[in-house]
């Protein structure tokens, strides 16, 4: 990175105070009681040069007394203004991390469904665990060496002056150096951090994929491998880190350095001068004590370098994270269940990676109450084609309508109120029986009876009753604690409780057992009266009753009827039948 782009990093600044403006009272205690900490250091230094020439020299019986005293009174003071900051600036960062953590799950929640398509998930995750906790070096760490160290260094800096003021124009010989220093070894620090993000990401998606698919792992000997992959990236953060604190540390050693060429000289100037009257021991000692005492916050100063390179590659980060488009949601209207119809219009749709469309020119219609299968290979465009219903995908052309309504012009939530969702691959949480059944559905809208009948019709109650803890028990991680069977049930059962006027079935049977699959298609058969129904299908023996069969090839309609009339055709779902007949005998 050539330059550190230094309108780039105001605009974060000023995003951050965004967040952080509210709290501005208790923002402006902890300057306040930054600087009166910092004061204290000079008055200190100036305190040396009492205690030296009136108590030591003139033995000054009350400067004996008083200066003692006035030095417990001074860190007295420097103690309770630290507490305050410490503890005020401790919360602030607090709270603003809280915030974006909660803005950027929030965020992350409503971005659309191709955000996920195109973004590495442990990328995703360590932006709101780890990113947004740098911020805070750019914010409230950065502030408060800035101005706490910044006010000491000032005071400091009066007080040599008054006392010498030629002396003191020594130490801004190396201020010229310490600057270039500081400004090249600043363009590396941003770069190392940078890639250490990246690399923290792709730990964390390691991590997740190893935890995710710790079955497959241990099945097909992929442990060395997994392994390989983990301590590759650790090694890689572990020799990011290396790096940035090499940058860090030859910043810091080579600017101590010139400080201690300008510290000698001084002492040497020094030295000879208290040979004057006009310099007396006690403004030699505080002289001195005030030179030693500005070296630590000058320490600081140069250290801060690397927490601000660290912090303004997470804000920006973080902010071009919270950036991104939430799912667009313009449509004003309320959906109120189906009058007449579901309509797709000339459809076509495409993701970004795809060589061809996935799907090509979809036109059907989908009355109200009516059961429509969808069926064909995998890869035909079947599941696709139900995710456009809900809007979790938009085609490039056509229109999909809803009483001759475009979806578009529905309120998102409006229209997702409408529609359950049963998958193949099911998705469940690290929670109750009960609350997963129930999951999305608002404490005072859902009874225990409804919660136990939605169980019941979806063939869950039996092995949920032989649970230790019933409805109360937790089934772990995406239900592991449950067989595929047990989880495609409950997936089912919340479908039920939802009681929606759509509904898409997305192999919805596909874990069962023939025992558990006929007594839960006798459950959805019940379930579809009177509900507008897509069902996705490998299985064709799930589809012979329904309404209306559509068979898809490579993302085309080829073949449209009910199960007799297609079979009577002899085309495309003859083959398919026959081919899983003969599979099945």
């Amino acid at each position: 990175m050539a330059k550190i782009n230094l309108s780039g990093s105001f605009t974060l600044y000023k995003k951050l105070w965004g967040y952080m403006s509210v709290y501005w009272r208790r923002f402006l205690v902890s300057i306040v009681a930054m600087i009166v900490a910092a004061a204290t250091e000079p008055a200190f230094a100036r305190l040396m040069k009492s205690l030296i020439d009136q108590g030591f020299i003139n033995q000054n019986k009350t400067a004996i007394i008083v200066t003692p005293l006035a030095v417990m009174g001074i860190y007295l003071i420097r103690a309770i203004a630290s507490y305050v900051n410490e503890t005020s600036s401790t919360w602030l960062s607090g709270t603003v991390v809280e915030k974006m953590r909660n803005l950027m799950f929030i965020r992350l929640l409503k971005l659309p469904v191709d955000y996920y398509d195109n973004n590495n998930s442990g990328r995703i995750i360590s932006r709101i665990v780890f990113d947004v906790t740098q911020i805070t070096d750019a914010g409230f760490n950065i502030v408060t060496v800035t101005i706490r160290d910044g006010v000491t260094i000032v005071g400091l800096l009066a007080l040599l002056f008054y006392t010498d003021w030629q002396l003191t124009l020594f130490c801004f010989f190396t201020l010229p150096f310490v600057l270039v220093l500081v400004r090249v070894l600043a363009h590396r620090l941003r770069k190392l951090t940078h890639n250490n993000q990246q690399q923290y990401g792709e730990m964390t998606q390691i991590i997740t994929e190893a935890v995710q698919g710790q079955k497959v792992v241990k099945l097909f000997d992929g442990v060395s491998y997994e392994s390989s992959r983990f301590a590759s990236s650790v090694n890689v953060i572990k020799t990011n880190n290396v790096k940035q604190t090499a940058t860090s540390s030859l910043n810091s050693g080579l600017s101590q350095f010139l400080v201690a060429c300008a510290l000698a000289m001084i002492l040497y100037f020094a030295a000879s001068k208290a040979k004057s009257n006009h310099f007396t021991a006690g403004d030699f000692v505080s002289f001195i004590t005030a030179m030693i005492m500005i070296f630590a916050p000058m320490k600081r100063i140069t250290n801060v370098t690397q927490s601000l390179q660290k912090g303004l590659t997470a804000a920006e980060s973080v902010f071009s994270f919270l950036d991104n488009l939430e799912e667009p949601d313009n449509g004003k209207n309320k959906l109120n269940g189906i009058n007449q119809a579901i309509n797709l219009n000339n459809v076509v749709f495409k993701y970004p990676t795809s060589e061809r469309n996935v799907l090509d020119n979809i036109s059907f219609e989908i009355k109200k109450g009516e059961t429509v299968a969808l069926v064909g290979a995998s890869g035909s465009g079947k599941t696709t084609l139900a995710n456009l219903l809900p809007r979790f995908y938009s085609p490039q052309s056509g229109d999909v309508l809803i009483d001759g309504n475009k979806i578009e012009d529905f309120e998102l939530n409006s229209l997702r109120d409408n529609i359950a969702f049963v998958s193949q691959d099911v998705v469940l949480f690290n929670d109750t029986v009960y609350n997963n059944i129930a999951y999305g559905l608002k404490s005072n809208k859902v009874l225990n009876e409804d919660v136990l009948q939605a169980a019941k019709l979806a063939n869950a109650l039996e092995f949920i009753e032989q649970l230790p803890e019933g409805f109360k028990t937790m089934i772990g991680e995406n239900g592991t604690r449950l067989s595929g069977g047990q989880k495609q049930r409950l997936a089912i059962a919340r479908a039920i409780l939802k009681n929606t006027p759509i509904l898409i079935l997305d192999e919805a049977t596909s874990a069962l057992d023939n025992q558990s699959e006929k007594l839960v298609q006798e459950a959805l058969d019940r379930l579809m009266q009177d509900r507008t129904t897509i069902v996705i299908a490998h299985r064709l023996s799930t589809v012979l009753h329904a309404d209306k069969i559509i068979v898809m090839e490579r993302g085309k309609i080829v073949e449209s009827g009910k199960h007799d009339e297609l079979l009577a055709k002899g085309g495309a779902y003859f083959a398919l039948y026959n081919v899983q007949s003969n599979w099945v005998n």
